[in-house]
């Protein structure tokens, strides 16, 4: 019977292990999902402001091509030269900073669901 009394123990302390690591993969999971539904809002946030600094960007341009035709007679080269050169060193500058953004991704959690599953797998073995 000493002999059982342990072995029930063990087996019990292994289920209730199970149960806990269990239990927090599935929250940690339900936590990416809610994580994936704010990255869905953010981006929705992002096109909006995105579209803004389109039109704002349109505004630049007029209000420049307006500072171009008013000194039309005097420097319309040197005009339209300073502000094509503004507006493409901006353009490129942002590129190259959302580019960089882009290819860092996020791979948020999966880590930690991974070892959770390996925690799991290597309680069940042990039975």
């Amino acid at each position: 019977m000493s002999d059982s009394a342990p072995s029930r123990l063990g087996e019990s302390l292994k289920g209730l292990a199970d149960s806990g690591l269990a239990t927090v993969q599935t929250r940690l999971e339900l936590f990416a999902v809610e994580l994936k539904e704010e990255k869905l809002r953010a981006g929705s946030f992002l096109f909006e402001t995105v579209l803004a600094a389109l039109f704002v960007g349109f505004g630049i341009v007029f209000l420049l091509v307006f500072i171009t035709v008013l000194l039309w007679e005097s420097h319309r080269l040197l005009a339209f030269g300073l502000a094509t050169a503004a507006l493409l060193v901006a353009g490129v500058w942002f590129a190259s900073r959302a580019a960089t953004r882009l290819r860092s991704g996020s791979r948020l959690f999966a880590s930690s669901l991974a070892e959770l599953a390996q925690d799991r797998e290597a309680l069940r073995h042990r039975e």
